[in-house]
């Protein structure tokens, strides 16, 4: 049996589209709606801010608010580190997905041996980096962060000093540069990304498992390919973000694209994945309530979290 310690992270700096710092307090009111004592069952820790930045002028177009993403890399990466060292199975409920640079950092600080893999659920590659970014938004940029890549033979931007020094820092936080190799990270659900991340995809040979192939094999399947695929690894962690779902379900998300996961699919899939000893963190963000209607996304979330915990419990 696994000891779970939630870690809270209502940060949103990282998003274009505002109120996916409300998604934490969102799921908090979910559990409350379904009677369950979820959040009062489990120790907690949350993480301070940096969303004055909200209102604050942008100072780099290419990486909006980086050095806000950077304090708050640092922060999360020690309170994940801080649980996995203490016997925790850390669980992060996140605003947006720049987050999770923090998060793989902290993983890798506690585990500096290991060798890590990512499964990334998630409509988007976010493998962007600031010279290559359409929109400068820092959540676009995760995986690029902890692959510890430029993309330069696709840039598109020219960088100020600064932030391509705080890009620098923030790729090398930590005592180890990259922190997941390219070639250890599987996408399920991935259908929405541009050329520059195309490029990485091909470069690394990254697995994607697409919508129609979840259909089609079943998640069963899906789970045991992707599993073998990190085979070589010690370690995973699965990312989940909301807007792997269909929109049809739920808008309550920043960037919703067609074609996405059943509730059922992604619940299946996400618990499916707990059951593997191999994994050691998991994290589930980009629930926007402003944008939803009745609450609809965060109690989705709510769902594919207590059945995950579920599962690690039995563990």
């Amino acid at each position: 049996m696994k000891n779970i310690k939630l870690i809270e992270v209502p940060s949103e700096i990282g998003a274009g589209t505002r109120g996916a710092s409300l998604g934490v307090e969102a799921i908090k009111i979910a559990a409350l709606d379904f009677m369950s004592n979820f959040f009062i069952h489990f120790p907690s820790e949350k993480v301070q801010t940096e969303n004055q930045m909200l209102f604050e002028p942008i100072h780099s177009p290419y990486a909006k608010r980086l050095q806000g993403v950077l304090t708050m890399t640092k922060r999360i990466s020690s309170a994940v580190t801080d649980s996995i060292q203490n016997n925790f199975f850390p669980i992060v409920i996140s605003g947006d997905h720049s987050n999770a640079v923090g998060t793989i950092a902290g993983i890798k600080a506690a585990l500096p041996d290991s060798k890590l893999g990512v499964i990334w659920i998630d409509a988007h590659a976010d493998l962007h980096t600031p010279y290559t970014t359409p929109s400068g938004n820092v959540h676009g940029m995760p995986l690029a962060a902890s692959i510890g890549e430029n993309n330069s033979r696709s840039k598109v931007h020219e960088l100020d000093e600064k932030t391509a020094k705080q890009w620098e820092e923030l790729k090398s936080w930590g005592k180890t540069t990259p922190k997941v190799l390219g070639e250890n990270i599987v996408f399920i659900s991935l259908r929405d990304f541009e050329k520059e991340e195309k490029a990485l995809i091909d470069k690394y040979g990254m697995k994607v498992i697409t919508t129609s192939e979840v259909r089609r094999k079943g998640v069963e399947s899906v789970v045991r390919s992707s599993l073998k695929f990190l085979n070589e690894c010690t370690h995973i962690y699965v990312s989940f973000d909301v807007d792997s779902l269909d929109p049809s379900i739920s808008r309550g998300t920043g960037t919703p694209v067609g074609n996405g996961l059943k509730e059922r699919e992604a619940d299946d899939l996400v618990s499916k994945l707990l059951q593997n000893r191999k994994v050691c963190c998991f994290e589930i963000t980009e629930v926007n309530p402003t944008l939803d209607t009745e609450n609809q996304m965060a109690e989705i979330a709510f769902h594919i979290l207590q059945r995950g915990v579920n599962v690690l419990m039995m563990n």
